[in-house]
């Protein structure tokens, strides 16, 4: 017998109750980016999402997780901010700013409203002045950004690691 047999999609292991982690996004450019965010949401045991502006959830991506997290479409993100902040969620942001933390070191709270910027502009301003905090993941090369799927799983990982 093999000491190491392959499982193909061995089952998920149980939670002891439902994630308190939301997922908000800004609008995206990619449909593909979005997809595989909701993928991840579903994988992690996420079962919100808001995802603000257009945007299609492919389900050749998604895949069975497209069935399993709640999708809420908003057209702006400042308002939901604002609910979030009434809702009792801390808002963290996904971002690279003057006065971000390292995701090696912060310290989630459990009910975390994790905030996922654009593409290419990330959080504006006025969406920054709205958060209670921001992290960012250290880039040791170039380009000087992860792609937003790849970052926000990073992020996502760590929240499910400090929470598992």
């Amino acid at each position: 017998m093999n000491r190491f047999e392959h499982i193909r999609h061995k089952p998920p292991t149980e939670l002891t109750g439902p994630r308190e982690l939301l997922l908000v996004l800004a609008p995206m450019r990619s449909n593909v980016n979005l997809s595989r965010i909701v993928r991840l949401a579903g994988c992690a045991g996420i079962t919100q999402l808001i995802q603000c502006g257009p945007g299609r959830v492919d389900r050749e991506i998604a895949r069975d997780a497209i069935d399993v997290v709640e999708i809420t479409q908003r057209r702006s993100l400042a308002p939901v901010l604002d609910q979030l902040a009434a809702d009792g969620y801390q808002r963290v942001g996904l971002e690279q700013t003057s006065g971000s933390e390292a995701l090696f070191d912060f310290q989630f709270v459990s009910k975390t409203a994790l905030i996922i910027g654009s593409e290419r502009e990330g959080l504006n301003q006025e969406e920054l002045n709205k958060l209670d905090r921001v992290v960012e993941i250290p880039v040791f090369g170039k380009p000087y950004s992860y792609n937003v799927a790849t970052a926000t799983t990073m992020a996502v990982y760590e929240y499910c690691r400090q929470f598992a």
